[in-house]
């Protein structure tokens, strides 16, 4: 009877088991409870190994390929927070991330990142060049085409824009933002965070951006890279600070900390950066991500005896991710165990990691779409798009007797030049995975141009440096049998960057001996640039009847060149950075505050004035402007002013003009620039056709300025405001 009686107790629990509901899917993995809570409940279930791997960024190398999807546990380890992947196959980047879902405890998927800096497959303008478009709309329109095939191509993460306010273009990274001044930079860089990011990061084809390199990157000691900085509190708020505050306030997912010493704290440690400002006074939501080994070079900056402290001052800064120094990893554990850290500040930085993670979808849809590349990468559409940026990036800076556009009378022209027949330094900085291959190079858009209409006589000429002028004789044959001659002259990508400061930012000695020597032919001459910095043309320019400045455009940049030559397109770009007349210019921008003495201390052996201040840039048109109107002439500091101004096309050709605002306030309890630019349009006005541009003055917003604290600051009394050559007042009362 005993035995009965276990026998049915055992049944009945044998029943009773496989009636049990199976146990409930963890918290962290239903889709649809609110992010907070996922984060929450899977933070609890993490050990703290798992932590510290969430916080630590990695490299999937550059060799991988197919034959290493079977044996990829030698190459990265799955718990990795981030890897920078440097390839571009989905398939491969899926294998990767499923060893992440299915071989680890928890499940953790992987947040893939690159920079992809003006574009992945299809490259744009550089960043430097997109400001002189102004027009954020088309910015975002590119970003958001770069963002499609950066996903497809396995990438949840770009390491762009980069808004760092760059007055030195001996700093060869002066390329990859938007010029010298603060609202522009703002402006240009929340338009690139919306078109990466999209309406929902969780989208297909959205990624995740990071603003760079905060702050003050770009003004280390005398352009050096890596260099020390030296910016007071007041400067840091009112120029340096601004553009990443406009960015932060579009919502970017992650910024990334800077290289540089920042008046003795480097930023990577700068407490009052990272935290203070960053995530408390703006309230930053994402995470900080390390520069390339930056926690590691604190022991050369000198504020890290060892890799430890280090480590234990970048956590404690609010520095939350470690980019391959592998400090973290390694020294976390211990910190903890001295107290030099705490499990709260750990956890802080772990939550802004996976809350990005689960915002871009990866726990519920880890894995890249499979696209085949014909259909993921130069896309017709996306290909317009970059063309037009193109074309609305090059900026006429000269055109002497209306020389350009080339006219219907021109017969030949001569080509000539170290840029005609090369692809790969228009492609600029930064290519992404790009290939040469699919840029097309000036001679093949000029052969199509023009084909059937003017007869090219190409040359050579010269390299972009050194001594070798064996081919000029050549040049001066061609110049000599053309109506015209065209010099495409400029720097080779690799010239402009990171890591690639230049003591003088003029144009190789070979070039402007070029210049020199086709100039004694007699022929017209029209330059086109090619660079990734503003270039002092002190010596060329007198020589130049016009010079087209065309950045470096891209993909497809070289048909808008030959676009603007032919008349075909009218140029539209205004520079968003000033050019030095010459080096020793340096540092020269249009909203320097004004000196005590505003008529003497002036350079005695060269002019002060710059070549080309920012703003400039002509058109093939005329555009006429009318008288400044406003709402009124006094305001209050609770009210707003409406200021309107009629432009017309007077010209006869349609064209694009870019209208931009400026403010001053001459009394300001600390001083002011001599202007600032406030606002910026750009519309289409026809022939003949009168367009009213309209700015919508907000004093709060417009008027006031940062104290050394980042305090705003809104004072009543005289303002100026300046459109064109105008400049009218009017008046803020309390």
């Amino acid at each position: 009877m005993k035995t009965f009686y276990y026998l049915f107790i055992t049944a009945a629990a044998i029943i009773l088991v496989s009636f049990k509901k199976p146990d409930p899917l963890p918290l962290y993995k239903n889709k649809s409870a609110p992010i907070e809570s996922r984060v929450n409940d899977l933070l609890k279930r993490m050990t703290l190994a798992e932590k510290v791997m969430q916080l630590s960024q990695y490299t999937l190398g550059l060799n991988d390929n197919e034959n290493n999807i079977n044996d990829l546990s030698k190459n990265f380890d799955p718990h990795a927070g981030s890897l920078i992947y440097f390839g571009s196959d989905p398939v491969f980047r899926n294998a990767v991330q499923k060893k992440a879902i299915e071989e680890t405890r928890l499940g953790i998927p992987i947040l893939f990142g690159f920079d992809v800096i003006h574009g992945c497959k299809t490259l744009y303008p550089i960043p430097l060049a997109v400001g002189c478009s102004w027009n954020t709309a088309l910015n975002s329109e590119v970003c958001s085409n770069s963002a499609k095939e950066t996903y497809l191509s396995g990438i949840n993460w770009t390491f762009s824009p980069m808004v760092d306010v760059a007055r030195d273009p001996r700093w060869g990274r002066v390329a990859e933002g938007y010029g010298e001044d603060p609202y522009t930079g703002g402006q240009f860089g929340a338009s690139a965070v919306r078109g990466y990011q999209g309406q929902s990061l969780s989208a297909p084809n959205n990624i995740a951006a990071c603003l760079k390199h905060y702050v003050a990157y770009g003004l280390v000691e005398g352009g050096r890279d890596y260099s020390f900085t030296d910016v007071s509190q007041q400067v840091l708020h009112d120029t340096y600070l601004v553009t990443f505050k406009a960015a932060v306030k579009a919502g970017a997912s992650t910024v990334m900390s800077s290289f540089n010493d920042i008046s003795g704290t480097p930023a990577t440690i700068n407490k009052y950066l990272l935290t203070d400002v960053l995530k408390t006074q703006w309230g930053f939501k994402g995470f900080v991500v390390a520069d390339w080994q930056a926690i590691a070079q604190l022991t050369n900056q000198g504020v890290a005896k060892d890799p430890e402290q280090a480590g234990e001052r970048a956590l404690n800064a609010g520095l939350d991710m470690d980019m391959l120094s592998d400090i973290y990893h390694k020294y976390l554990p211990d910190l903890l165990k001295q107290k030099k850290i705490t499990m709260a500040t750990v956890n802080e930085a772990v939550k802004r990691v996976l809350t990005l993670k689960f915002k871009l979808g990866l726990f519920d849809n880890p894995y890249t779409p499979i696209v085949d590349e014909s259909q993921r990468y130069l896309q017709p559409a996306t290909k317009k798009a970059a063309n037009q940026m193109a074309a609305e990036s090059m900026v006429l800076l000269k055109n002497k007797d209306n020389v350009l556009p080339i006219s219907s009378s021109i017969k030949s022209v001569a080509i000539i030049g170290p840029m005609v027949k090369d692809s790969t330094d228009l492609m600029g900085s930064w290519t992404g995975r790009a290939k040469a291959k699919d840029v097309e190079s000036i001679n093949s858009a000029l052969q199509s141009e023009f084909a059937g209409r003017v007869q090219l006589n190409y040359a050579h000429g010269c390299d972009f440096d050194g001594k070798d002028d064996s081919g000029f004789d050549e040049a001066l044959n061609a110049a000599k049998n053309s109506d015209e001659v065209v010099l495409f002259l400029g720097e080779k990508n690799s010239w402009s960057g990171e890591n690639t400061s230049r003591s003088t930012i003029a144009l190789p000695e070979i070039q402007e001996c070029l210049v020199a020597a086709i100039k004694k032919i007699g022929k017209p001459i029209i330059i086109v640039l090619n660079n990734g910095r503003p270039l002092a043309l002190k010596n060329i320019e007198p020589d130049a009847d016009a010079i087209l400045e065309a950045w470096q455009p891209g993909t497809v940049g070289a048909t808008a060149i030959t676009g603007i030559l032919s008349g075909r397109i009218n140029p539209s770009g205004k520079l968003d950075i000033t050019f030095p007349l010459t080096t020793g210019q340096i540092p020269v921008y249009y909203d320097m505050h004004p000196r005590s003495r505003p008529y003497s201390g002036n350079y005695q052996d060269i002019p002060t004035e710059p070549l080309y201040w920012f703003g400039h840039g002509l058109s093939y048109t005329t555009y006429n402007y009318g008288d400044v109107k406003l709402s009124s002439i006094k305001i209050k500091k609770t009210g707003h002013l409406v200021a309107k101004v009629e432009v017309n096309n007077a010209g006869k050709m349609d064209g694009k003009e870019a209208v931009l605002w400026y403010i001053s306030h001459p009394e300001a309890t600390i001083s002011r620039p001599r202007k600032e630019l406030k606002f910026f349009e750009k519309k289409l006005i026809k022939q003949g056709e009168k367009i009213v541009y309209t700015f919508d003055l907000d004093p709060e917003r417009d008027l006031s300025y940062p104290d050394a604290n980042g305090k705003q600051v809104l004072e009543s009394g005289d303002y100026y405001l300046m459109v064109g050559s105008q400049k009218v007042k009017f008046e803020v009362t309390d």
